[in-house]
């Protein structure tokens, strides 16, 4: 079965970077859909001077893939389709999958109204072709549709199909496309057949049903959404507050498939397993004072966390860098989104104080969403893991991050300081992305854990349950976290903060939260933290010990500092 997965916009790199992690980690095939920003890709033995312009200067950058092929354009308008599969050994395969490729694309094209006998391949040119025989239906010269390129290794396959939609074609001008002076490129809107992306990917996946058989597309988007459902391109928007975010957070949950009349009241009865009881226990108010005293803040505050008297009694608490002001307005978080203020210098130092003054065997840190700065807040971690490591170097450092605006350099930096666990949630699934995190992407996250895993990390994520998803959408974000190499998820309820928040849709039972520890253990997960109040940091050491075959004594969760 092939897990198709449609991502909106996405840059390069980060595609790149996923295909990757899911052809060397996993044994799943994929069919990842998506478009990119301009790009201008040369394949591994391109050709450079088939690059006619400084692509900055048309406002496009450059890569060199381990494709094959020459050079091509990809941007928007531009249907991608990047094919992991297995396909086995033999100098045979890779051809016989490029042929199953151009078909799946010749499928979608007669689907979508362009008449069979106009389609097809061309001699000595890879791709798809309109009228590529000039002597037929047309009398016209051949006109490329689809390019295609992909890359065979070790029996599995990369990149795939790039489809012209609604390409702007005159960026084709700028290179010599795949090598071929002399055969002009073309787009279905070029040929006069005006359909929206939407249409061409329900075409697309029909076509590879047909070609390649069964595909699992509960990752699938509403045809509303299909064209921004999980991350927009390029630079994450600054979002420093959801003033009249009502409206938009409506507009967001229509498009998603959501009807904002249909969740539980903010005032419907929490059933009994939600209730948690208030315990103002000595050890709870003695850890209030010290985190008081160090002037440090904590996500279990900022973030209204249910489990904060039972963790606090414990000597656990979540701290926050960065400030307590987050650039972003998702819509299930209550962290305060006015203007950040700039980093406190010591707050690193005052962190890793806590950490030995409480004499923590697991630290989690934590922060806001900080877009405004150059790094996404990457040097404040790297800082902090660094205080804490000399402070207190027998203790375990989890972080949780955020996506740092998808910047591979910011994220080095925190892969560099070497923390024990990096997680990073990945919230919910993919068709809620853009009702859910607005400034954040299902793409992003994965490449994001993607590349943790990569760099030899433990890594973890979580997903919120009650916003709107469905058990086998989450069965699906389950898989693609393990597939990118996540060894440690948690899922937990969803509380919604105020009414300016997502509704609840329903509440998941404990029962159903046990089937989905279950079904995520036999996914190959090293711990699954599964409850209705289940929360990134809850259990943290628990599930870091598991993680890294430690044997865990029986001592409370440390305190956790964290960042969203």
């Amino acid at each position: 079965m092939i897990r198709a997965r449609w991502l909106g916009r996405v840059p390069y790199g980060e595609a790149w970077d996923l295909q990757r992690a899911l052809a060397a980690r996993s044994e799943e095939e994929y069919l990842l859909l998506l478009e990119h920003s301009a790009v201008f890709t040369l394949g591994a033995h391109a050709d450079p001077t088939h690059v006619l312009v400084d692509p900055s200067s048309v406002g496009a950058e450059q890569v060199t893939v381990d494709r094959g092929g020459d050079v091509t354009f990809h941007g928007p308008g531009q249907l991608i389709g990047y094919s992991i599969r297995t396909v086995g050994a033999g100098p045979h395969q890779g051809p016989k999958h490029v042929h199953q490729v151009e078909q799946v694309v010749m499928g979608a094209l007669v689907a979508l109204g362009v008449p069979a006998d106009r389609v097809g391949r061309l001699e000595g040119y890879p791709g798809v072709w309109i009228d590529p025989d000039p002597v037929g239906a047309s009398g016209r010269m051949p006109r490329k549709i689809a390019a295609v390129g992909v890359r065979t290794a070790r029996g599995r396959t990369t990149h795939g199909f790039g489809l012209n939609v609604s390409t702007d074609l005159s960026m084709f001008e700028h290179i010599v496309p795949c090598g071929i002076a002399d055969r002009p490129m073309t787009s279905l809107a070029a040929e006069g057949y005006v359909v929206s992306m939407a249409e061409v990917v329900e075409a697309v996946l029909a076509s590879a049903v047909a070609v390649w058989g069964s595909i699992d597309d509960v990752a699938r988007v509403t045809d509303g959404a299909r064209d921004d459902a999980s991350g927009g391109p390029g630079e994450v928007p600054v979002t420093f507050r959801a003033d009249g975010g009502a409206n938009a957070l409506e507009r967001r949950m229509a498009r998603a498939g959501i009807d904002p009349d249909a969740g539980l009241a903010l005032s419907a009865r929490k059933p009994e397993w939600l209730r948690v009881k208030a315990t103002m226990e000595d050890s709870y108010l003695g850890l209030q004072h010290r985190i008081r005293d160090l002037d440090l803040v904590t996500v279990c505050e900022e973030a209204g966390c249910p489990n904060i008297y039972e963790c606090w009694s414990d000597g656990t608490a979540t701290f926050m860098i960065s400030g307590s002001r987050c650039t972003r307005a998702c819509a299930f978080c209550q962290v305060d989104t006015s203007r950040p203020l700039p980093l406190d210098p010591t707050e690193p130092h005052r962190v890793a104080e806590a950490v030995a003054r409480m004499d923590l065997a697991h630290a989690v840190i934590t922060c806001v969403a900080r877009d405004d700065l150059a790094d996404g807040g990457a040097g404040a971690f790297a800082e902090t893991i660094d205080a804490v490591r000399g402070a207190s170097p027998g203790t375990v450092v989890e972080v949780l991050i955020s996506d740092v605006k998808g910047d591979l350099a910011s994220l080095q930096t925190i892969l560099d300081a070497r923390p024990d666990v990096l997680n990073h949630n990945i919230e919910t699934v993919a068709r809620l992305q853009r009702a859910v995190r607005p400034s954040a992407g299902y793409a992003r996250s994965l490449t994001v854990l993607a590349r943790s895993a990569d760099a030899g990390l433990t890594t973890k994520s979580g997903i919120i349950l009650g916003m709107g998803e469905h058990e086998d959408e989450v069965l699906a974000t389950l898989a693609d976290l393990r597939a990118v190499g996540v060894e440690i998820v948690t899922l937990g309820q969803y509380l919604r903060p105020s009414a300016r928040h997502l509704p609840v849709a329903r509440w998941w039972t404990p029962e159903e939260f046990e089937g989905l520890r279950q079904a995520g253990m036999a996914l190959g997960f090293s711990h699954v933290q599964a409850s209705p109040l289940t929360r990134s940091s809850y259990h943290a050491r628990e599930a870091a010990d598991v993680s890294s075959g430690r044997v865990s004594a029986p001592a409370p969760v440390p305190v956790a500092m964290s960042v969203r």
